[in-house]
């Protein structure tokens, strides 16, 4: 077999998978449907106790309801079937990804997840604001900051204090 048949078959093999690009969302919605029903058959339910509904019901029908929604769609994308763009939708799909804005966010998101715990949500949060708008292109030096401070405050304050849901304060935890 010649170089240029291998390149050939190589290139004809990535237009395939470029033209049905939407069958990685179904593997993706079958890997979730999988570990959704995974961990729901392997909840510690008493049936005696809890009634034929349980803590297991809902995740067994969404998991159920993942694998099914995966082979159906990957079942129309293999006979040919492609999603439509949105009428007003602006992305140009000829052009390639941006990675450093992907990658600014992926490092926002890490390090929230790294400091949350040692400097608490209101601190964390606020990083984790300014960095998104600044990694999405936002370059108000002096605004951007004091508005991420704001919503991280209201934001610990709605989930900690109005809601009930505990979130880590931090060196702030006595002040707030």
């Amino acid at each position: 077999m010649s170089a240029a048949s291998v390149n050939s078959r190589k290139g004809n093999l990535g237009s395939w998978w470029r033209e049905r690009s939407e069958l990685g969302v179904g593997v993706l919605l079958f890997v979730l449907g999988v570990l959704v029903l995974t961990d729901a058959l392997t909840l510690d339910a008493d049936l005696a106790g809890r009634g034929p509904v349980g803590p297991a019901t809902v995740p067994l029908v969404v998991g159920c309801g993942l694998l099914a929604v995966a082979v159906l769609l990957s079942v129309d994308v293999l006979r040919g079937g492609r999603g439509e763009a949105e009428a007003g939708e602006d992305v140009d799909l000829t052009e390639p990804a941006d990675w450093r804005t992907v990658l600014l966010l992926a490092g926002v998101f890490l390090a929230f997840a790294v400091l949350v715990g040692p400097i608490g949500f209101p601190a964390a949060g606020a990083l984790l604001f300014w960095g998104a708008a600044y990694a999405l292109g936002s370059r108000h030096v002096h605004r951007d900051p004091l508005i991420a401070a704001a919503l991280s405050l209201l934001t610990y304050v709605v989930f900690d204090k109005l809601l009930g849901v505990p979130l880590p304060g931090g060196p702030l935890m006595g002040v707030i």
